[in-house]
């Protein structure tokens, strides 16, 4: 094809073209122009139709810059991987939305004639056409998306058609576009969103919804590993939490831990093991005829414990430890310890007992409270984060920490911390609760 006559049409009918030919793609990314020639001196010996790269360009959209690296690829398709030149995006996605939007009016008018029962058109016809429309709104919104995530109404448009069928494999293309979006947009919330709302329609009628569960909680990692801080993978993942069987989230838990273990700055990987520890709270209450499931659910909680304690002493000042600690010990305080003092799980587990308790956290606290006469920065980020804990724990437990902070050196070791931070402030708001001194 002589590369003058070249249209974006034509552009977008290639980019369709590939996504049809191999609907397993898995990964896509947009290429620097400079970086397709690397990539074909890796492959030029082995060319394949569904791997060879298009080197036409548009002429009405080109620079003169631009027309001197027309010979460039613009696309890079193997193994199931799609490269798309950074040169034509612009170009591609002006195409596709013009391509989609007149795809979707022609939809909706159709749509709205077969609801009205419209005599003057055949009904057969009208089938076939809302039919061809509806491949067409999916194609076209399947090429924008992976140019535009944010398309809200490229989203809508095939939850409205998939919704109407609930096909299977409808459903399951649904999650493989979603994930091929994240591949290049970890972070996109109507990608996360989309997945959500494909997840509830499976777990109607589904026999294999843990399978795809633990397939979903796989993604959120593997996608982790690669956009640190991704609060919205993570908030996916806890979502997924009550779609576990209990088995499940027993697992959960325990793969987790050697994930937080190596990115304790992660609150949100935190965040997710609270969310799980909830979930064996609420499955044991509802699962407690004999005891052991409570008897457990204390033991999960103490080795929850003791785990973040370890985290704390060998990862100095990591803030996220520190806060996932409140809430280990928030809910030891309001409900298992209280549990143990009105159902009582077994009278000599003095894991149990509140003072017990209150004893492991002023030990906790008077380790980290010792700063090192060195040039680190997180020794003092640590004490600070260990006063501030005990400073909470005091509201949580006024008249218990009174009488204990009383005791030996924790009182005067407190407040030097919290003077020599400067948040007077924040030991007058806990004094008021009672003389400290």
């Amino acid at each position: 094809m002589n590369r003058d006559t070249i249209k974006p049409s034509h552009l977008l009918s290639r980019l369709e073209d590939i996504l049809d030919s191999d609907p397993l793609i898995d990964e896509v990314g947009f290429i620097d122009p400079s970086q397709f020639a690397t990539f074909n001196e890796e492959v030029h010996n082995s060319p394949s139709p569904s791997s060879r790269v298009v080197n036409e360009f548009v002429d009405e959209i080109s620079t003169p810059s631009q027309k001197a690296s027309s010979l460039d690829n613009l696309f890079w398709h193997r193994e199931h991987k799609l490269g798309i030149s950074t040169l034509v995006l612009a170009p591609l996605y002006n195409e596709a939305k013009q391509a989609f939007m007149d795809a979707y009016k022609r939809y909706r008018l159709l749509s709205d004639s077969q609801t009205k029962n419209d005599e003057t058109l055949c009904k057969n016809a009208l089938d076939c056409s809302t039919s061809s429309a509806e491949g067409e709104v999916m194609r076209h919104s399947r090429a924008l998306l992976l140019l535009s995530c944010d398309f809200g109404t490229a989203w809508n448009s095939r939850k409205l058609i998939v919704s109407k069928k609930q096909l299977y494999p409808m459903l399951k293309d649904e999650l493989l576009l979603s994930t091929l979006v994240l591949s290049y947009s970890p972070k996109s919330e109507r990608a996360w969103s989309h997945r959500r709302w494909v997840i509830k329609i499976v777990s109607g009628n589904c026999v294999n919804l843990q399978d795809i569960v633990e397939r979903e909680s796989n993604l959120v990692k593997s996608l982790a590993e690669r956009s640190k801080m991704n609060y919205r993978a993570w908030n996916h993942r806890c979502w997924l939490v009550s779609y576990m069987s209990d088995s499940q989230v027993l697992l959960e838990l325990m793969n987790s831990q050697e994930w937080a273990a190596h990115h304790v700055s992660d609150n949100s990987c935190f965040h997710y093991r609270a969310r799980l520890l909830l979930q064996i709270m609420e499955n044991s209450q509802h699962n407690d005829t004999d005891g052991l499931s409570r008897t457990r659910l204390h033991r999960i909680w103490k080795e929850e414990l003791d785990w973040v304690r370890m985290l704390i002493q060998r990862f100095v000042g990591r803030e996220a430890l520190w806060l996932h600690r409140r809430f280990l010990s928030l809910v030891w305080i309001k409900q298992l310890a209280v549990d143990h003092q009105t159902k009582c799980c077994h009278s000599s587990c003095e894991t149990c007992d509140i003072s017990f308790f209150i004893g492991n956290e002023l030990k906790l606290f008077d380790s980290c409270a010792i700063i090192p006469d060195v040039n680190f920065g997180d020794y003092q980020e640590q004490a600070t984060h260990a006063a501030a804990y005990i400073l909470w724990l005091t509201k949580q437990l006024p008249m218990l920490f009174r009488e204990e902070l009383k005791k030996g050196s924790h009182y005067e070791s407190l407040k030097t911390l919290v003077d020599d931070a400067g948040n007077r402030c924040l030991w007058d708001s806990v004094t008021a609760f009672g003389d400290l001194h």
